[in-house]
């Protein structure tokens, strides 16, 4: 097998193994009840583009891990110093899950506070070549 055809086999059999578990435990759903074909094909349509986004972000931490030869240290819980190079994107979105952004009116003027990151989650945002600068940006205060 060529490794092109490799990669396309690999890929396609993740999707179809895969998907329904990122769906069903990091989405969480409860039953949805629609009753008309359009309300069925936004939800459809919004499922699709959450699984792809959730796909996207653990592929492009990885393959940034694997090009660097890199692990990450700290996304599990239950053992803090296990390392990985495989992270899946529950792990990736649970290290970002306590940040907080507090927006304040105060005399006229808006102020914002985010949660400093931790290095884990500085590391992660540079993995796909953002950098912290996208969150730190929230912090702009105007008035």
């Amino acid at each position: 097998m060529e490794a092109e055809n490799f990669v396309l086999f690999s890929a396609e059999s993740w999707t179809k193994t895969e998907s329904k578990y990122l769906l069903a435990k990091a989405m969480k759903l409860d039953p949805v009840f629609v009753k008309r074909n359009d309300q069925v094909e936004g939800l459809t349509n919004l499922l699709s583009i959450a699984l792809r986004a959730l796909t996207l972000i653990e592929f492009v931490v990885r393959r940034g891990l694997q090009q660097n030869s890199e692990k990450l240290t700290g996304l599990h819980a239950e053992n803090p110093k296990k390392e990985t190079d495989s992270p899946t994107a529950e792990r990736i979105l649970k290290a970002y899950s306590h940040i907080t952004l507090t927006i304040i009116e105060l005399a006229g003027q808006i102020f914002h506070h985010v949660t400093p990151l931790s290095p884990l989650q500085v590391r992660m945002l540079e993995l796909p070549g953002l950098g912290p600068e996208v969150y730190s940006g929230l912090e702009s205060n105007s008035g």
